[in-house]
Parts: C-alpha cells; structure tokens; sequence
C-alpha cells in the first residue's frame, strides 16, 4: 500500500493518510481481510507520530472501512460494509480533479508547456505504478 504525504500541502497530515487508506479499500487495491501495517510500523515508514496513525485508524473503523483487533491488528472490512462509502470515493475523485486543475493551472504560470505537462504526467503515473507493483509483490 503506497502512501504519499505532501508536508508542504494544506491538508493536514491524518485526512493525507486516511483519504488515500480510504481509496484503497474502495478501489479494491486492499481487498476484504488485508491487514494494514502496525500502527507503529505505517508510523516509522511515514515519518509520523504514532497517535496520527492510530486517529487514522479509529476514524476508518468508524467508517467501516477496517475493524481494529486488539492485539491481532487491523483488517480491511467486506464490500458489504465498504460499498456504503463509494459516496466518499466520489467526492475524494473530484477533489483530486480540482487539485489536478489547481497544479496544471500552477504549471502554465510557470511556463511550462502542455507537452512539459503530459511528460510530467507521464512520468508521475510510471512512478506510481512502479510503486504499487512493488507493493503488491511486498503483500504476496
């Protein structure tokens, strides 16, 4: 499970975290009883408090996302409790359309050219695709 933080964004660091663990249980990159990282273990790799992570996780359990097992740890939760927050994906897809607006638009202010926008695209989604195969490769 690939997590980016962005430490300079508006956005505070725990909605970061939940909104892209949210996406990916929706999305089905985490399916119905995958466990996610220990809390201290997601916190060390991200370079965050542990208290952020465990608010992270006591707020997708609240969502029936996940289910927190004391001592066993957390699980992704089946479609049947997940479905009910395909709302969220949406308004989460069409945040990232404006804040995709908001840097295509930084970049023309820039100068960059469409051509210098496609390639900066272009090479952002082989880079995250190459982390996700990677992840999934670590989960087998």
């Amino acid at each position: 499970m690939h997590i980016r933080i962005e430490r300079g964004s508006s956005t505070p660091i725990s909605r970061q975290i939940m909104e892209q663990i949210r996406a990916h249980c929706l999305s089905g990159t985490l399916q119905p009883g995958d466990s996610l990282p220990s809390v201290r273990k997601l916190a060390t790799r991200l370079g965050v408090n542990v208290n952020t992570v465990v608010r992270v996780y006591e707020r997708l359990a609240a969502e029936s996302l996940v289910e927190m097992r004391h001592g066993e740890g957390t699980f992704v939760l089946p479609q049947a409790a997940i479905s009910e927050n395909r709302q969220q994906l949406a308004e989460q897809r069409e945040q990232l359309e404006r804040e995709f607006s908001a840097v295509v638009h930084q970049g023309l202010l820039l100068g960059l050219t469409a051509a210098e926008l496609r390639k900066l695209l272009t090479t952002s989604i082989a880079d995250a695709k190459r982390e996700l195969k990677t992840e999934a490769a670590t989960r087998q």
